[in-house]
């Protein structure tokens, strides 16, 4: 296979899971975030823990989940907990590692928005909602988020704070009271971005292949930073892409596509 072959979607997805570390346990969001988790599960993570809210714990499922309600999810799992003793225990307990996230939008805090497009009370689209992101995001020891990156999805304000990243920087989240370390890292089909230390705005911090920082800036809906050590991400591998794709194909044979409902 020509690894050099491959789409900013598969990009980002396989930059996204080689974010997550073998061994952590991860809540997992259903969409890219899922797609993510399992690939890591297939390649370099083969020991990652991946929690879903309906209750499967360690599930290790064949193909792409469609909802927390997908039975392959139980069917594969090391245990099934009801969905109170998945927040109460695991997640305020503080036994998980990393919550995995996607959103509609995000801003410079990567604070984010799954509720509505527009105005509350009379939005131009009314999206999923929560879920259980306010309390992962809130909770998880850090978070992990996936986004596509367009002038629509980062954007200067948020048309509605649903989760939350680092509120208006520096220490407002320690000072919120929230316990969870918040995002330390956010992956796009362009770029890899991680907040800084000290003001926790997000900077870029790796381009991936063949992308200008003027398509960046172009793509983002404010005045963004790039990290002085600002690399280029490597590129997917021929075995991670085959995988992936694999991970497609299984998905699309048993429910006619690829899961990536996000």
């Amino acid at each position: 296979m020509n690894a050099a072959r491959y789409t900013s979607e598969e990009m980002m997805t396989i930059a996204a899971a080689r974010t997550l570390r073998n061994g952590a346990v991860c809540f997992v969001g259903i969409g890219l975030p899922s797609t993510a988790a399992n690939l890591a599960r297939l390649t370099h993570a083969p020991d990652v823990v991946l929690i879903y809210e309906s209750g499967p714990i360690g599930a290790r499922p064949p193909i792409l989940p469609l909802s927390i309600g997908d039975s392959h999810l139980a069917e594969t799992a090391d245990t099934v907990v009801s969905t109170p003793e998945v927040f109460r225990y695991w997640l305020q307990g503080g036994h998980v590692d990393v919550g995995f996230l996607g959103a509609a939008q995000i801003d410079r805090f990567a604070n984010i928005n799954t509720t509505v497009i527009g105005d509350y009370a009379h939005p131009k689209v009314r999206l999923p909602g929560a879920g259980g992101a306010s309390e992962i995001s809130s909770n998880a020891k850090e978070v992990l988020l996936i986004v596509r990156q367009t002038r629509q999805s980062f954007v200067e304000k948020l048309d509605f704070l649903t989760s939350v990243g680092f509120l208006t920087g520096g220490d407002s989240r320690q000072r919120a009271g929230l316990r969870g370390g918040g995002p330390s890292a956010v992956i796009s089909d362009l770029c890899i971005l991680r907040p800084d230390p000290i003001d926790r705005e997000l900077r870029v911090v790796s381009l991936h292949p063949g992308l200008s920082r003027e398509r960046i800036l172009d793509n983002t809906g404010w005045r963004i930073r790039f990290a002085d050590d600002c690399c280029e991400t490597a590129p997917p591998s021929g075995m991670e892409l085959e995988i992936l794709r694999d991970l497609h194909r299984r998905t699309r044979a048993v429910h006619g596509c690829v899961g990536d409902i996000a």
